[in-house]
């Protein structure tokens, strides 16, 4: 009569297994897609599950949540910037898969790439813009109009709503570049403004997107070229002012078109992206205390070799308990304290006006 000890554990621990279960499917209702969504999600293709893939693609990953948030196509390139890469998975709150189906357009067979998801920590991010100097594209960000027209050997015709697809290269550069892009609805009124498009008319354009908002608009014209390939005439316009014109040739449309959403990008970032407060590179000498021993001295140097922000470090002078380093500094001591504070390796301790300022060792 009555279950014995061992019994009631292995019923506790299956029913522990159930509700675990239970919880992981709950999280996503049947037929939900994984996807990214917002500046600061990606989406990855991988070629496996494995850790060492996961990492690399969430390397990749973070690479994409900065150029979104700054709106810097080589923000990944930039100092620093590839020494925090490598840790991405210390700013992702988490991750998930999704399997995309399609079809080989050489033998028709079915394909299917995985994909990672994974989405990161806004304010870590930022404070990372922010200690490396990256700019940071404010959110909400504008929905310029895009008014493009392409002539194929027909004639220009303007691409509105209804034709979406037409201009799908451009929307989607857009998105990856973190900001979407409208069409006009092309109603007939509208058509007739390819022809102001072909002459290079941005007044007149702008008069045309006057019932739309915001004030801006991405024009371009696209045609065939000689040489078989196609080219883009683009221009961007603010509240009336050209701010960029820019050309485009290539064999593939679909990259002339996603030319002229970066173009666009480059504009609006320039514009309106605000580098972040951050101290002035240089050198810097700082002092170091509680290093009392070899092992102490390893774990300092150690660690601030890891540190995205310090380029070189020069020991300048060692007692018993502390070590003078001069750091050369990405940006500053500002940045060097911001990066320390996530951690706890190095704690800032009040120093005296005019000396060097001092961190100890934990």
């Amino acid at each position: 009569m009555g279950w014995s000890m061992g019994k009631a554990i292995r019923t506790w621990a299956m029913a522990a297994a159930l509700l675990a279960s239970f919880a992981a499917s709950a999280q996503r209702v049947e037929g939900d897609r994984a996807q990214a969504e917002g500046a600061y999600s990606a989406e990855v293709p991988v070629g496996g599950q494995s850790e060492n893939e996961r990492n690399g693609a969430m390397a990749r990953a973070l690479a994409q949540v900065l150029a979104k948030m700054s709106g810097d196509r080589a923000a990944a390139g930039r100092p620093g910037v590839g020494q925090e890469l490598r840790r991405a998975k210390d700013y992702a709150t988490g991750y998930d898969y999704r399997q995309d189906e399609g079809v080989s357009q050489v033998t028709g067979a079915p394909t299917f790439q995985t994909t990672l998801v994974v989405n990161f920590d806004q304010e870590k991010v930022e404070n990372l813009a922010a200690t490396l100097g990256l700019p940071i594209w404010p959110q909400p960000r504008p929905k310029p109009v895009l008014w493009l027209a392409i002539d194929d050997g027909s004639g220009p015709r303007l691409v509105g709503l209804g034709q979406a697809n037409a201009a799908r290269a451009a929307l989607n550069r857009a998105v990856e570049r973190g900001y979407r892009l409208g069409l006009p609805s092309g109603s007939a009124a509208e058509q007739a403004s390819a022809g102001a498009i072909w002459r290079g008319d941005a007044a007149a354009v702008a008069r045309a997107s006057a019932r739309y908002s915001p004030p801006m608009q991405l024009i371009g014209k696209l045609y065939r070229v000689k040489s078989g390939g196609w080219k883009g005439d683009w221009s961007f316009v603010d509240g009336g002012k050209v701010l960029a014109s820019w050309n485009l040739t290539d064999p593939d449309a679909r990259k002339v078109m996603a030319g002229g959403a970066d173009g666009a990008a480059d504009a609006l970032m320039k514009r309106y992206a605000k580098r972040s407060v951050s101290g002035t590179p240089g050198t810097y000498r700082i002092v170091f205390t509680g290093v009392r021993s070899a092992d102490d001295y390893i774990r300092l140097a150690g660690y601030l070799q890891g540190l995205a922000v310090v380029r070189k470090i020069v020991p300048i002078r060692a007692t018993p308990e502390s070590v003078e380093f001069d750091l050369d500094l990405l940006s500053g001591l500002p940045g060097f304290k911001r990066m320390t504070d996530a951690g706890d390796t190095l704690v800032g301790l009040e120093g005296l006006e005019g000396q060097p300022p001092v961190f100890q060792l934990h």
